[in-house]
């Protein structure tokens, strides 16, 4: 599978280079279709995207994709739409009516929705089709498909560390969602920063997980919010979409700290958000809707982002940690951008990390 980077993910560096590092492109994407009048004609451009189940109003990857594409909106003149899923057997017709409204790109938000994604690329050829959070195999991609995924390890890493050295108790829960390789990045990466506080600070930090599986179901996320805070877990980082959000007000009811994920979550509760993982899904979303706008070859690409290309970081937020924790995550940012520390993404990964340190 190609892994492409993205390179300087500023709206600025598409006025003069090309933004995304593409290795090995396929022949013209269907995005590319006059291109020699799209730069002319990018008002009439649009495009659209489709939420999983989560919804627009997720406080999280849906809701940061939408303001991404509202600021494209306003820096272009592109028109912008979405559609809201809610189950999966939306994914399809929901699809079908992005592409039956002239849209001329379509996204999908989500690695739920990556079979149905694939499925919509193939019948419509004459769309450009993209999606958060999956990645396609050379033999499964398409001329007008791109997989855009995140290092999510990294963020999660950062914050295991501050959730560790933060902890009063010595446990520290993970909420996820549904069970996957990508929510793998999340929780792993987190052990990993725990690891690394424990080794460096001669801790014993403990870590509890617990799966919802489910990304919409706020009343589970509060519920296991509520049991990894009476487990003594005072720390919890909860990677579980619009579920997730439970688990902030379980955090909130128990007077304990959480972690944010995605979007920066402070502002739903300053008094208990230690501080967030942060992927930049607005920026991914602008970046590649400008390329595809102004005809650029990015079809049969997969795109991995993480904070190498500022698509990756934390809350500047710090108020509930002390001063040395948060200079110390920085200096942790600065490492995984230098590449001296490369974080877990998955259970083999972190224990050949755990095994090293």
């Amino acid at each position: 599978m190609n892994k492409k980077r993205f390179a300087g993910i500023t709206s600025m560096a598409l006025a003069g280079t090309l933004a995304l590092a593409l290795v090995g492109c396929g022949g013209a994407t269907p995005a590319a279709k006059d291109a020699g009048s799209a730069e002319a004609t990018k008002s009439t451009y649009k495009v659209a995207m489709v939420t999983d189940m989560g919804g627009v109003n997720d406080q999280s990857f849906n809701q940061l994709a939408w303001e991404g594409l509202q600021q494209l909106s306003k820096d272009t003149g592109i028109k912008v739409g979405y559609t809201e899923s809610k189950q999966e057997a939306d994914y399809a017709p929901n699809l079908d009516k992005a592409t039956d409204q002239g849209n001329d790109l379509v996204w999908g938000i989500g690695f739920a929705m990556s079979k149905a994604i694939q499925e919509h690329a193939k019948k419509n050829p004459d769309v450009h089709v993209a999606i958060i959070d999956s990645a396609y195999g050379d033999a499964e991609q398409l001329d007008n498909l791109t997989g855009v995924t995140f290092r999510s390890q990294e963020p999660s890493f950062v914050v295991g560390y501050i959730a560790a050295m933060t902890s009063q108790t010595g446990k520290v829960g993970f909420v996820g969602g549904v069970k996957s390789d990508v929510l793998n990045t999340f929780e792993y990466g987190y052990r990993a920063g725990v690891a690394y506080a424990n080794k460096e600070n001669g801790k014993n930090v403990e870590v509890s997980v617990q799966y919802l599986e489910t990304f919409t179901d706020a009343a589970k996320g509060k519920a296991a919010g509520q049991k990894l805070y009476a487990d003594g877990c005072d720390v919890i980082f909860q990677a579980a979409g619009n579920a997730g959000n439970g688990v902030i007000e379980a955090a909130v009811d128990a007077n304990k700290l959480v972690i944010g994920v995605d979007k920066d979550q402070h502002a739903q509760a300053p008094e208990n958000v230690l501080t967030s993982a942060l992927k930049r899904v607005d920026k991914a979303v602008i970046e590649v809707s400008e390329m595809a706008s102004k005809g650029k070859e990015i079809g049969r690409q997969n795109i991995n982002l993480g904070m190498a290309e500022d698509a990756a970081g934390i809350s500047e937020h710090h108020e509930l940690m002390s001063d040395d924790v948060y200079q110390k995550a920085l200096d942790l940012v600065k490492q995984i951008k230098d590449g001296k520390i490369m974080p877990p993404a998955s259970e083999k990964d972190f224990n050949s990390y755990t095994a090293s340190l």
